[in-house]
């Protein structure tokens, strides 16, 4: 047997954390000498061939594969095939139809629209060790934790209708994101993909980065100058469906191997594709080792795993009579449930220092919570409610604002019943819903104004922080796959000052533990003033909690959301003394008026909003300050 027992029975089980070290092209030897072991999952074909240029993509008795016991698992080895030589797997069905395969586990992959998986080189001298061994203390939920998100194709074009290759675009990324403060970038799926236009989201090959921005290698160079920058990596990740490509996974064998038969538990209506079994042993040990391949192989610092909600309700986008109870009933998927409980256990029990990030829209119970409690033990949660909410407020005219009060003080409800992460991403800012700036209200000036709220908003809020690349400028136009970044508006005032206060709001909240350290802890927060919807007018406190002790400098809040200067307006804090301003958004460097010419306060002893001191602020419009004692 050339597939040793062990993995076979692991991956029969569904146990297999590694399955991308025993199944597609392997080295026989050393990595860079010739000579490849091809295996492939097929139980129900009757024959197996590997085809390729290192065999004129003839199917013949030298190429042929065999049957590795009972495992459904085909194995064998070409003496000749080398790096760079293309091929496929081809397949005998049951009912004696020949189809061509790519490789479900090639590392490399053609440029789309051609198919073929390539034989590529793997081997890179990483350079990161310091990144790797901070990356722990880094990534703890203490700490501040602020990403970009980026469309590789789009951020920036070198040349007409030309993206940046992975080697090109590590140092003008790096250099952008550390200029604007971020920790993080997050890629959206850079996992091979036939059709350009569906973002990465509709993967065909799980191991492989796509070939449209260069080689595997090319992408290690990336990774490894990102961290040398101090930048970690975070990678969209899609395990909930996959597209019907006839050379993809779609119907494999010639049977429904990854996907359900049944439409009604294996189709998806929206995004017309397939989806996974995750009650098939064999099919979790692929995904697990897909998501294990880019943490180990590409050292990944986290995994946000897209459109968990559609994996976790049976009836997701499904009217009745269109979907299948599960065997008590419900309508949740429990086969999927256990899958994500096992993709976290096995990271975290190996990397432990890797993120989980949940993009899951509805209110399921315990996502970051640990699986041993219940919970699907993710590390963070996109906050999608804060995201709809604040955008439709944002969206409504100010002088409005007071009827609509409850919308942007409706998340203090739920802020810690999960971990969470504040995303403005790129599903806000396409298919016809304009940019983050489109959305806001009034005139030019009103705009930003409304803008540097919205952002002074999030970064305030306890949850760590995602904003979709052009947003930092305040990009006009909506965001186009085929298009480069607006990036000349960066000769505007207006959007040069929005990617100032980007930076300084990043600054802010890597500088204040009170912004970070107790982000996913209800004690690190208080509401100073929530019910002053007639003035539109929100104060709170951040606060470090340390063993049940308030410790550090408190943070205060204030947030006027009318283009009305606020007079005189007076509100609670928690200590007497000085108090210094950390930030006005209305500052003229970042667009504003400097109506607010003041840069520190006394807090007088009156006291007000249950503390024992208070300040009196004139507000100015549209604009939040950010106060701390001196």
């Amino acid at each position: 047997m050339i597939i040793d027992e062990q993995d076979r029975w692991h991956f029969n089980e569904g146990r297999h954390e590694r399955l991308h070290e025993v199944l597609g092209a392997l080295p026989l030897s050393d990595p860079g000498d010739d000579g490849r072991q091809f295996a492939v999952w097929a139980p129900s074909a009757k024959n197996a061939w590997v085809i390729g240029d290192f065999n004129h993509w003839t199917s013949d008795e030298a190429s042929q594969l065999s049957p590795q016991e009972s495992s459904g698992i085909w194995a064998g080895q070409i003496e000749h095939a080398r790096i760079g030589q293309r091929y496929k797997f081809r397949l005998e069905t049951s009912d004696g139809v020949f189809i061509d395969k790519a490789d479900p586990f090639a590392a490399a992959s053609e440029l789309a629209p051609a198919t073929a998986s390539v034989i590529t080189d793997l081997r890179h001298e990483w350079q990161d060790e310091k990144w790797l061994s901070e990356r722990a203390e880094r990534q703890r939920h203490d700490k501040a934790i602020s990403i970009y998100e980026l469309h590789v194709g789009s951020w920036r074009h070198p040349e007409a209708f030309r993206s940046y290759y992975w080697d090109e675009l590590a140092e003008p990324l790096a250099d952008h994101v550390e200029a604007c403060g971020f920790t993080h970038v997050e890629l959206m799926p850079i996992m091979e993909h036939p059709f350009y236009g569906s973002w990465g989201y509709q993967t065909t090959g799980f191991f492989a980065p796509t070939a449209r921005y260069g080689t595997p290698q090319m992408f290690m160079e990336f990774v490894d100058a990102m961290h040398q920058r101090g930048i970690g990596v975070i990678l969209d990740w899609v395990p909930s469906h996959f597209p019907a490509d006839g050379f993809g996974l779609a119907n494999f064998d010639g049977t429904h191997l990854f996907e359900h038969a049944d439409p009604r538990e294996g189709w998806h209506p929206d995004w017309k594709s397939y989806i996974f079994n995750y009650g098939r042993h064999e099919v979790r040990s692929f995904l697990v080792s897909s998501a294990m391949a880019w943490v180990e192989r590409y050292h990944i610092d986290g995994i946000r795993v897209d459109a968990v909600a559609s994996m976790l309700y049976r009836d997701y986008s499904r009217e009745a009579g269109e979907w299948i109870p599960n065997e008590y009933g419900g309508r949740e998927n429990l086969e999927a449930v256990a899958f994500l409980r096992q993709l976290n256990e096995t990271l975290g029990a190996e990397h432990p220092d890797v993120l989980t990030i949940a993009e899951e829209s509805t209110a399921w119970p315990g996502v970051t919570r640990p699986s041993a409690d219940g919970g699907l033990g993710f590390h963070y949660k996109w906050d999608m409610g804060w995201m709809h909410d604040t955008l439709k407020y944002f969206d409504t005219d100010p002088v409005h604002r007071r009827y609509h009060h409850d919308e942007i003080t409706f998340r203090g409800v739920y802020a810690f019943s999960e971990n969470y992460v504040l995303p403005l991403s790129h599903d806000e800012v396409t298919h016809g819903k304009g940019s983050i700036l489109s959305k806001m209200p009034g005139d030019e000036w009103s705009k930003f104004a409304n803008l540097r709220l919205l952002y002074a908003n999030q970064w305030l809020n306890p949850g760590k922080k995602l904003l979709f690349m052009g947003q930092e400028f305040g990009q006009g136009p909506e965001w186009n796959h085929d298009q480069q970044l607006a990036w000349g508006q960066l000769d505007d005032s207006y959007h040069a000052q929005t990617l100032h206060l980007v930076s300084r709001l990043n600054q802010l909240y890597k500088a204040e533990p009170a912004l970070h350290n107790n982000e996913n802890d209800p004690e690190g927060f208080s509401w100073i003033v929530l019910d002053d919807g007639e003035n539109s007018v929100l104060v709170w406190e951040r606060s470090v909690v340390e063993g049940g002790s308030v410790t550090g400098r408190p943070v205060i809040c204030v947030f006027n959301q009318t283009p009305v200067p606020r007079n005189g307006y007076r509100f609670g804090v928690p200590l007497d003394g000085e108090w210094e301003v950390l930030l006005n958004t209305d500052d003229s460097a970042f667009g504003g008026t400097d109506f607010m010419k003041e840069k520190t306060f006394v807090a007088d002893d009156t006291g007000a909003h249950g503390r024992q001191h208070a300040l009196l602020l004139d507000i100015p419009p549209l604009a939040a300050v950010v106060l701390a004692p001196i």
